[in-house]
């Protein structure tokens, strides 16, 4: 049986356990009769990594983010639609997807246990350094949802970031990726929009510009073409969705890397007409 299917059918808390395990049991609706204390110290079934993994995944994924949102004192109408966007490029069945939200609304809960469930989550992943990183891009992406990262986001933020593991400086160097990826899929999807719809060539601003694709890739425009090269293989194999299912994203996200792995080729190609033309 999938990890979904243990979900559906309420083993998963004897798979999981912990407060993960107490998260995901209420966000489904299954009653459990004992305090966390005495779920984290039930035993495990004997499940397959990989399925504990992606369970943590899905559960820490909607949880943290509820948890984020509430940061700035109030969940925004933006917040709850990137939310449900990323259940909708999920494609998550009903139940799930309810499960989502309800993950979702526990994380916005005063006693959310943040530092017990980051800690489970990164005990689970183990150095699947990948996946942590795709879980925090994940949480900036959410936080950026009303445009900007207010300062109590960015706090929490590099304090989950640094309790998986994260220093403040691949904070940063996270924080300019997401940034730079808002920006060139912005301008990206309004220049295919146009030309979808036979307008005449969109000024030059709205087209994904070059600063934006190499801020993408992390790199500086000063940067040697090997350099680039390098830094654009780095990010394709970080977000490569089969080496990601590989070591436990649950299939529902691999949409959302495939997406990730889209805009960093199309910036790479960006990069590289402009020098081949320059």
């Amino acid at each position: 049986m999938s990890w979904l299917g243990k979900v559906l059918g309420g083993t998963f808390g004897f798979m999981l356990g912990g407060p993960l395990g107490a998260l995901l049991g209420a966000a489904v609706g299954h009653q459990f009769d004992r305090g966390l204390g005495e779920f984290q110290s039930l035993p495990r079934m004997d499940a397959g990594q990989q399925e504990r993994i992606q369970m943590a995944f899905f559960t820490a994924t909607f949880s943290v983010m509820g948890h984020l949102a509430k940061a700035d004192g109030r969940v925004t109408e933006e917040e709850i639609a990137v939310a449900r966007q990323i259940m909708d490029r999920m494609d998550l069945p009903p139940h799930l997807r309810e499960t989502a939200i309800r993950l979702f609304r526990e994380g916005k809960s005063p006693n959310f246990p943040l530092d017990a469930t980051l800690d489970q989550f990164r005990q689970e992943v183990g150095r699947r350094a990948s996946l942590i990183r795709l879980f925090l891009e994940i949480q900036l992406q959410a936080a950026y949802a009303d445009g900007r990262l207010h300062p109590t986001e960015e706090r929490l933020l590099l304090h989950i970031c640094q309790r998986l593991g994260f220093s403040r400086f691949e904070f940063q160097a996270l924080r300019a990726f997401i940034e730079a990826q808002l920006r060139f899929t912005q301008a990206y999807a309004q220049h295919q929009y146009q030309q979808r719809h036979g307008h005449r060539p969109p000024p030059r601003r709205q087209q994904p510009s070059l600063s934006d694709a190499y801020a993408l890739l992390g790199v500086s425009p000063d940067a040697s073409d090997a350099e680039i090269k390098k830094a654009y293989r780095r990010l394709m194999s970080q977000h490569h969705p089969d080496k990601l299912v590989a070591k436990g994203l649950p299939e529902e996200m691999v949409r959302i890397a495939t997406e990730k792995t889209q805009k960093i080729r199309e910036a790479y190609e960006i990069i590289r007409n402009h020098r081949q033309h320059r």
